[in-house]
């Protein structure tokens, strides 16, 4: 099984207009045009009759007290946590790709609508839905696809995790709301097989 891209090379940075944020050098960033990558799969295993795609950032700071703060940076040596960028379940496995753009196309304040997506998909609740929940205008449920924007002092580079699970079932089995936790929960038995794509991503230019 292979997941492939014509936008994304393996360990290379994620492009600018994949990026929930890009870097301004007056305000240190902006809003960048938020559009998911192209996906293509091949070597699908047999049986395989649904596809789950998760994308996560695997580097998020553990603790916000140095996060986007003037005079200060986030250290390389603090703890790291997951941040979830997309869950989209129930993709037919003949489809054979997503095309760029297709799923989301730009920042939308307060979150995308969901769970139910095009061409029979569902989409998970993302975790900027947690990171927006105290500010008045980006508060919101953000089901699919929200792309990078890692603290723009951070002394580290970001990985983005894209990976493909091929289930042996034609529904993922949850329902109502979901996040990462919950899908990957329920696919738990019925993966009969998956790949990834790992690109970069940074604000910061002195990150490493």
């Amino acid at each position: 099984m292979k997941l492939t891209s014509d936008t994304l090379a393996d360990g290379q940075p994620v492009p600018a207009d994949c990026a929930f944020c890009v870097p301004d050098p007056e305000t240190h960033v902006r809003l960048g045009a938020n559009r998911n990558p192209h996906l293509a799969w091949s070597g699908l295993p047999a049986g395989t009759r649904s596809l789950v795609l998760i994308c996560h950032d695997s580097d998020a700071p553990s603790r916000g007290d140095d996060v986007n703060q003037a005079g200060r940076q986030v250290p390389a040596d603090l703890p790291r946590v997951d941040f979830t960028h997309w869950v989209l379940v129930d993709l037919k496995p003949d489809r054979g790709g997503i095309a760029a753009g297709e799923f989301c196309s730009q920042v939308t304040p307060r979150g995308k609508p969901g769970p139910e997506g095009p061409d029979g998909t569902r989409h998970g609740i993302n975790s900027y839905t947690d990171w927006f929940a105290g500010d008045d205008e980006m508060a919101g449920d953000y089901y699919g696809y929200d792309g990078p924007c890692p603290p723009w002092n951070d002394s580290i580079v970001h990985h983005y995790h894209f990976t493909l699970y091929a289930l042996a079932s034609p529904r993922c089995p949850v329902e109502g709301p979901f996040d990462r936790d919950r899908a990957l929960a329920a696919i738990e038995g019925r993966v009969l097989a998956q790949a990834s794509i790992v690109g970069t991503y940074r604000i910061n230019p002195e990150a490493k």
